[in-house]
């Protein structure tokens, strides 16, 4: 449990101990995945309220099976490296909404690419107990060598002296994506599995797609709170 009077020390202490709980080989055959998920999320800062969506995918086709959102008040403050404990529980009661379980979720932010080894994606996972990669726009920690330009090419992303995540280039010639297994997925995997899920563009099409969706959700609800304010 979490104290409101020192979430930082606490949520830390609870990272570096859950971290220690994350299997990072693969738990399945790759060839064998039929539905993979995309989780994002966002806020309404004037409203302190958080949307969630988690859309499920399926495989080869890449047609949406299912949508599950959540919305709700944020307890958890804005903590930089922390972020996953605002996020954790709207993102929990979206999956628990699906009657179709992924065999693998994408998060759009970090894995294992965390300065305490433990982002959302890892995050997530543990507290799923289902695979789970981050697939996220730009890096929070590490150095790396940038990868070649042709898709695919991609190089280690390492930080204190330690591979976090590979730095993959999922469009020619176009900004690379930092990839990190979150939990129950090897790096190799990881890498396998964001380039199977961008054949158009550069963000995997799970978290593109809930991305989208997500900000929808917000959108509506936002129109509805002011029409609601005007009445």
């Amino acid at each position: 449990m979490i104290h409101s009077h020192s979430p930082y020390q606490q949520a830390m202490e609870m990272q570096q101990s859950l971290r220690e709980k994350i299997v990072l080989r693969d738990t399945f055959d790759l060839r064998g995945i039929r539905f993979v998920a995309g989780a994002d999320l966002c806020f309404a800062k004037e409203a302190d309220i958080g949307f969630a969506v988690i859309l499920v995918l399926s495989l080869p086709e890449m047609k949406i099976v299912e949508q599950a959102s959540a919305v709700g008040r944020i307890s958890f403050p804005y903590i930089p490296g922390l972020l996953s404990f605002r996020e954790l529980p709207l993102l929990c009661e979206a999956y628990d909404k699906l009657q179709c379980k992924p065999d693998v979720l994408i998060c759009d932010g970090q894995g294992l690419a965390h300065p305490r080894r433990f982002g959302l994606a890892c995050h997530l996972g543990l507290e799923l107990d289902v695979p789970t990669v981050g697939a996220a726009k730009s890096r929070l920690v590490g150095e790396y060598t940038e990868p070649a330009s042709p898709r695919g090419s991609h190089s280690a992303l390492i930080h204190q002296g330690e591979r976090v995540g590979e730095v993959v280039r999922t469009r020619d010639r176009v900004k690379p994506m930092f990839i990190s297994p979150g939990h129950k997925v090897g790096f190799e995997t990881a890498v396998e599995l964001v380039l199977r899920l961008t054949p158009r563009y550069r963000v995997p099409e799970p978290t593109r797609q809930a991305d989208q969706r997500v900000a929808c959700l917000k959108r509506d609800w936002l129109a509805q709170r002011a029409k609601n304010a005007i009445v």
